[in-house]
């Protein structure tokens, strides 16, 4: 017992590495907010997921990045209670189809990737009930990562479907200082780390369940040029470990890497480059 509350402090201790900091932002609205109707499934939201120990305010550079370039006016924030519950800020605006979704975690501090999974479910199911999408985007930083991809993991064949999944700063195969150590990992050819962490494990099945030809795919990692080959908090070898999972299955599948000071792990949120590369992925 006492060995296993090292293990859950250390992780609380290291998760504060991965805490991003994002920036105050508005809520966009306009003139004709539309109520809840089961007509109004031409929407396609994309959803932002913020990181570990963070909150929405980690997301509005970005979603105001989307703003700016003129691909939606509509900026609404999903609040997900401890309990699960989740509560809708804003509404979806007539004639604007692609509205934004800030996702704010209250729970913001637990380590459970699961859990963060099923927050994210109920976040769908929310928006599926009250705007009865079809299709939707996730974008993820950090932590937000698990939750987009243990999400994956359920079944999704009553939930609407996935189209463009963005992972940014993602530990899918761990992070340094918990397992991991710069240049210490190792991938084989196809993207497959030579050791896998118990999350990854988990991920495998993805494999196999990851919807077919369905979902395009951008994945974005920071290289500090320090010569770790990581954002500082998360090597490069466990952000491209993505491929394994998905490529073979994915519509499509790329990777950018941001290098500089600015690839830092919190401030890729914060990243112009970020930004440019998010338009570009979701306006085609």
């Amino acid at each position: 017992m006492k060995k296993r509350l090292m293990v859950v402090l250390g992780i609380g201790l290291l998760c504060l590495g991965l805490v991003a900091c994002g920036k105050t932002g508005k809520t966009v609205s306009s003139a004709k907010p539309v109520a809840e109707s089961s007509t109004a499934s031409k929407y396609q939201p994309t959803l932002f997921f913020h990181g570990w120990g963070s909150s929405y305010h980690a997301e509005q550079q970005m979603a105001q990045s989307l703003v700016a370039a003129g691909m939606t006016k509509t900026i609404t924030r999903a609040t997900v209670s401890k309990q699960g519950k989740v509560t809708l800020s804003g509404q979806f605006q007539k004639n604007d189809d692609h509205p934004i979704v800030e996702v704010d975690f209250q729970d913001n501090r637990n380590s459970n990737s699961r859990q963060w999974g099923q927050w994210a479910k109920a976040t769908v199911i929310k928006l599926q009930q009250t705007y009865h999408i079809k299709t939707f985007n996730m974008v993820g930083h950090s932590m937000g990562n698990m939750a987009i991809m243990f999400y994956l993991l359920e079944n999704q064949s009553t939930l609407p479907k996935l189209k463009k999944q963005v992972d940014i700063a993602g530990h899918f195969n761990g992070i340094l200082g918990m397992g991991d150590e710069p240049n210490q990992m190792k991938l084989t050819r196809e993207g497959k780390p030579e050791k896998m962490q118990s999350d990854y494990r988990a991920l495998l099945k993805l494999r196999r369940t990851y919807p077919k030809n369905q979902i395009a795919v951008l994945n974005i990692y920071g290289d500090k040029n320090d010569g770790s080959h990581s954002d500082g908090s998360v090597s490069n070898a466990s952000s491209k470990s993505l491929r394994y999972l998905v490529s073979k299955r994915a519509k499509s599948y790329q990777e950018q890497k941001i290098i500089g000071a600015n690839a830092q792990h919190s401030r890729l949120h914060d990243n112009k480059k970020v930004d440019q590369l998010l338009i570009n992925f979701l306006r085609n």
